[in-house]
């Protein structure tokens, strides 16, 4: 079942190029582009009786004073090399999901993972993977008109949390939390999200707030920003 919204449409091409790795692993230089920053928001359908999950998705993940700084203190990991992702970990929120690629519609849009199946997370395959230097993308549903879905809890994270991405070769990179906010969409932040990084980092994104029902989508986005260790 598909997604019931789309986001708004993107902007005009910008002049950076984008920095995507390639299949042979060499990258090329230049931050996202305005277009690609603005397709990559993810919105779901939501049924009256999903109210919680809205509700879950919404609230900014509160910020443990005395134990962030000390666990954020963690180093960042040397990266790895590029290897498709497989299945994400996070045990605090109880998420074991497989991955599926996600790409850009004719529109210019991110194509949703597949809303049927709500245990399912989708990475933007032609970005940095997962422990490959650069901002790597993986998105999912809140919830669905069928239910809640795998990142109806991801607002439970908060900085130091940690969690998993194994990958086709093998390897499992390991993530810490670095940060997790909500942004209006008509004020999405996307410099911040998605300019690449020299350093691996991953953005988990889910839509969050308010289900505007004449509009058929949630008023904001959550990210919550993390890096290798």
């Amino acid at each position: 079942m598909a997604a019931g919204s789309s986001c708004p449409n993107p902007d005009d091409p910008g002049p950076d190029g984008p920095d995507f790795a390639e299949a042979d692993g060499t990258r090329r230089t230049g931050r996202l582009p305005v277009w690609v920053a603005a397709a990559l928001l993810l919105t779901v359908a939501l049924l009256g009786g999903h109210g919680r999950a809205s509700d879950a998705a919404g609230r900014t993940p509160a910020e443990s004073a005395d134990a962030a700084p000390s666990r954020q203190a963690r180093q960042t990991g040397e990266a790895l090399s590029r290897s498709a992702p497989t299945r994400l970990l996070i045990p605090k929120i109880a998420v074991d999901a497989p991955f599926t690629t996600l790409t850009l519609a004719p529109s210019g849009q991110l194509e949703p993972p597949p809303a049927a199946d709500t245990n399912l997370v989708g990475w933007y395959a032609e970005g940095p993977a997962p422990g490959e230097a650069g901002t790597a993308i993986i998105a999912g549903h809140v919830d669905t008109k069928i239910s809640a879905a795998v990142f109806v809890r991801l607002a439970e994270l908060e900085p130091g949390d940690g969690f998993s991405v194994l990958r086709a070769d093998g390897t499992k990179a390991d993530f810490v939390v670095d940060s997790a906010d909500t942004f209006a969409k008509d004020d999405f932040p996307s410099e911040r999200v998605y300019a690449d990084t020299n350093r691996p980092e991953v953005r988990l994104i889910t839509c969050a707030g308010d289900y505007d029902h004449d509009a058929k989508d949630y008023t904001e986005n959550l990210v919550v920003f993390a890096h290798l260790v």
